[in-house]
């Protein structure tokens, strides 16, 4: 895998985790919003986007992402889209509480 600049391995993302990113983005979701939910940086998500567009976008393929995952970073994004209420602090507990207990039983 290669590195970034700061020494740290780039991210490899499957064609249907880039898809899924960039279907939050085409449907109203900020690419910053969306970048931040799923722990990317917003940069990678705008080449998708610009690469998706000119149809040359591929996935790494080596990097499966599982159902769990893809709800996961479903329901940040929606937790992200969210208005702030008193509601928003308790599914976010309940999403935190939902993905301790995904790592746990793996």
């Amino acid at each position: 895998m290669s590195k970034r600049k700061d020494g740290q391995p780039r991210g490899m993302y499957t064609l249907v985790f880039k898809l899924e990113a960039m279907r939050l983005v085409k449907g109203g979701q900020a690419a910053s919003v969306t970048a931040k939910v799923l722990g990317m940086p917003k940069q990678t998500l705008d080449n998708w986007v610009r690469l998706s567009e000119k149809g040359q976008l591929k996935g790494a393929g080596d990097m499966p992402v599982s159902p769990e995952q893809m709800e996961l970073a479903r329901l940040r994004a929606e937790n992200a889209r969210l208005p702030r209420s008193p509601n928003r602090r308790f599914l976010h507990n309940a999403m935190e509480q939902w993905s301790w207990r995904l790592t746990q039983t793996h």
